[in-house]
Order: C-alpha cells, then structure tokens, then sequence
C-alpha cells in the first residue's frame, strides 16, 4: 500500500462520524490536561500521609498467617511503596473523571445520538434509574471488597503458607509483593461483583436480547477465568476462587430477567 493510499485511508476515517468523534474527544481531552494534572496532584498529596499507616495496617501480625514474616530487600522499597499506591489513588480519580467527561461529552455529539436511535437503546436518563444503578454499583463494589477480604484472601494465604510450609520453606514475603497481592485480589473481586449490573443494564437497554447473552455463556465464563487469570496469583484455587463468584452473579442476574421480564426473549 502506498503513502498516498495510506494517507487517504486514514483521512476517510478522520472525516466519518466516527473519526469526528474521536477527534473532539483528543480535543476536549487535550484541553483538560492541566486539570487532569491538577487532579492527580492533590489524590496523589491528600493519599500519601496515609499509606505508612494503611501499609502498617496490612501487615499487623493479626492480619498475617502464623509464621510469616514481611520483609524489604531494599533500602527505598518501603517508599516506593508509598509512592505507587499514593500515585494509584491520584490516577483513579483522574480515570474517573475522564471517563463521567467522555460520557457526557460523547452523548451529547449527534453521530452518537442518531446510532442510538438506529440500535434503538434506551439509556436511562437522570432519575431514579440513574439513581438506583449508581446504589447498586457502589454496593456490589462493598461486597467484592469484603467477599475478598473475609473470605478470599485469608483462605489464599493460609493456603500457599501452609503449602510452602509443608515443603520445608521459610515464609519471608517481600512488602511490595504482599501488598500487590491484597490490591490485585480486591480489585478483581471489586470489578468481578458488578457482573449483575452489567448483565441487567445491557438487558434493560436492549443492546443485547437475553437468549443473545444465553448464546455467548461460554464466551462470558471464559472471560470470567480470564480476569480470574490476569488478577490473582498463578495457582488454580486463587483462579477459581475469584472467576466463579462472577459466573455465579451472572447467571443470577439472568434468571431474575427472565423471571421480571418473562415477555423478553
């Protein structure tokens, strides 16, 4: 393919609805910058005086099995420590706010508007919708978050102690490991609980039908097993343990549309 070909490629994809879209996006978010900029910062001071006790709070004996010792290989771990997870909190709140300026920017352009009204979806407009699927986000969020806390991780960490135990293993674990491997399975479980929402949302919609979801099952728990895989420790009960709770929540969420919506298909 030649430069020209090339060059004319791509400017009928800058010139679709599509293309015009993503372009105002990189605009309007170029534009943000120093907001964006403005934003980390104060996540980033507001979170760091706390992560030494959040860091002291993880690894208080109480919290660890019996016989493992946290330990640092290096003079600055410590800190790097501090500086990752302050840095973590000051990017989410950039994200979040990226994603609520994408939305609204995005729905208000009016190549958006008439593929909506082409597939026929029905977004919920501000109100009680809005309102009750922002409670249930937050709520399933607490009960990944404890699911993970209570149940998931202590059964984890009795698990591979004991199991490098029994081989005859000093249980020495390194800070910055230990504390991303609490922050990988909270995230998974906190991501993997609104399975639920996602499901009815897409639903109630209609950008998928029910029996198309029916069809996809296979596709949806492999990615189940796939988000299981990239956020838990390389070990199949760690897999298991976070892929099947979304499984389970998905099919829940499928059985109470068909039971409330038994006219859908």
């Amino acid at each position: 393919m030649t430069y020209d070909a090339i060059e004319g490629t791509v400017q009928r994809l800058a010139d679709s609805p599509g293309g015009q879209i993503l372009l105002a996006l990189r605009d309007g978010l170029q534009r943000s910058l120093p907001a964006y900029l403005g934003i980390f910062v104060l996540g980033f001071v507001g979170a760091f005086p706390a992560t030494s006790r959040l860091i002291a709070w993880l690894i208080d004996a109480d919290r660890l099995p019996s016989g493992v010792d946290i330990i640092v290989v290096s003079p600055v771990e410590f800190l790097f420590l501090q500086l990752r997870i302050a840095g973590s909190f000051g990017l989410m709140l950039v994200v979040l706010f990226m994603v609520v300026q994408v939305a609204r920017h995005g729905l208000r352009h009016q190549a958006i508007q008439t593929r909506l009204q082409e597939l026929d979806v029905r977004l919920p407009r501000p109100g009680p919708a809005v309102v009750l699927a922002t409670v249930a986000a937050g709520s399933l969020m607490v009960m990944g978050l404890l699911y993970a806390w209570y149940a998931l991780i202590p059964m984890l960490l009795d698990y591979l102690t004991n199991d490098a135990q029994q081989a005859g293993l000093s249980t020495e674990w390194r800070l910055s490991s230990y504390a991303g491997f609490i922050v990988n399975l909270l995230a998974a479980s906190a991501v993997g609980f609104q399975a639920p929402l996602v499901t009815t949302v897409v639903l109630r919609a209609g950008l998928v039908t029910r029996g198309q979801l029916a069809q996809s099952r296979r596709g949806i728990w492999f990615g189940a097993f796939v988000l299981g895989a990239l956020m838990s420790p390389p070990d199949p009960l760690s897999l298991f343990l976070v892929a099947v709770p979304v499984i389970v929540l998905f099919e829940a969420a499928m059985v109470a549309d068909r039971f409330t919506r038994p006219e859908a298909v």
